[in-house]
């Protein structure tokens, strides 16, 4: 059972200030036991938990606002958090022109989810094609010969299919539609890929809980949740084909698999973006979750920063497989700390 709790997503996880305006509309808080971040929803579960170890480590409590990938791009930007997350990366130039700084965190797996009552998690199989045409308004019987193709003796429902998809600027968004564009060009053409999009049809929820919510709450609905999510929330979760064309299971093993395809050392400032990544193992949607911070910051808060995120690297990997997230490996680390040296000279 996860350890954290979707009805208190959107508080932050210190609980020291009472109203989250007061977070975001004020200056940096620069106290010296007071951390302030705020974006995606994606890294909240595993976030939380290193959040309060850390609390018990050293005293510092870690107040994040799980506002999305979108809006902690726009905090760290206007200056108003000490760090921001963003499931997302910001290209090299974007990054040089918002004097930012971005290192990845954990490796995240994003998760189709459906209400079909007669299904079992991990039961029905789907693939890229069949999402972009389930998002795209072009299936919406949940028994359509091209669901029927992929699920052989399965007895699907004359059922409609309801989308649901996130309604705030979103990392997980962009991943699951950056990976609908490599697989399908009407997608890439008509739709795109970005943290928000102006999606065909469906209903939007806020923040990996609020799409699992509306996906329980809604019969013959599918969207698209962190793997954790999917876990903590019960819902059934499908297998998917990916780029090898073999079905694989949203598991920690598929999750490396995709992972150990990213290779760090050869990009500027981490930027990877790790869907539809080749090998029979791998989970086609498959992230990094990054961490963002300002470079014209004082020395001595951004080093409060990057001694949590030093802790979390190095003492985390243990919370982070429990929730099914995928740690970074020691080499990746190192090229964390030097790049750190280089850029935020700490």
């Amino acid at each position: 059972m996860l350890s954290f709790k979707l009805k208190k997503l959107y508080q932050p996880i210190a609980l020291g200030l009472i109203a989250s305006g007061l977070l975001l509309s004020s200056p940096m808080v620069r106290a010296a036991d007071t951390l302030t971040g705020a974006g995606g929803t994606a890294i909240y579960p595993v976030l939380s938990d290193w959040a309060a170890a850390y609390k018990t480590k050293t005293g510092t409590e870690i107040n994040y606002q799980a506002i999305g990938s979108g809006g902690g791009i726009k905090q760290i930007k206007e200056k108003t958090v000490a760090f921001a997350n963003s499931d997302k990366p910001l290209t090299p130039d974007e990054l040089d022109k918002a004097g930012l700084a971005q290192f990845p965190a954990v490796i995240i797996g994003i998760t189709p989810v459906v209400n079909l009552p007669g299904v079992k998690a991990g039961e029905m199989v789907l693939d890229g094609t069949v999402l972009a045409d389930i998002y795209m308004g072009k299936i919406t019987k949940w028994n359509d010969p091209a669901i029927a193709k992929l699920n052989p003796g399965m007895k699907l429902p004359d059922t409609a299919i309801s989308t649901v998809h996130r309604s705030d600027g979103s990392g997980t968004t962009f991943n699951f539609t950056n990976y609908l564009a490599k697989i399908s060009t009407e997608w890439k053409d008509k739709v795109g890929s970005d943290t928000s999009v102006s999606w065909p049809n469906g209903v939007g929820g806020k923040g990996n809980a609020g799409v699992a919510s509306y996906v329980k709450q809604i019969p013959g609905s599918i969207g698209y949740v962190e793997y954790a999510y999917t876990m903590e929330t019960k819902l059934t979760y499908t297998r998917m084909k990916n780029a090898d064309n073999k079905v694989v299971m949203p598991d920690m093993g598929s999750f490396q698999a995709a992972a150990g395809n990213a290779d760090f050392s050869k990009v500027s400032d981490f930027y990877l973006i790790l869907t539809n990544q080749p090998g029979a193992k791998s989970w086609p949607i498959t992230a990094a979750t990054y961490m963002l911070m300002r470079k014209d910051y004082p020395v001595a808060e951004n080093a409060k920063v990057i001694k949590f995120s030093k802790w979390f690297l190095e003492n985390g990997q243990a919370a982070a497989e429990k929730l099914a997230y995928v740690p970074l490996p020691k080499r990746t680390v190192s090229l964390i700390e030097a790049y750190w040296k280089k850029d935020l000279g700490i």
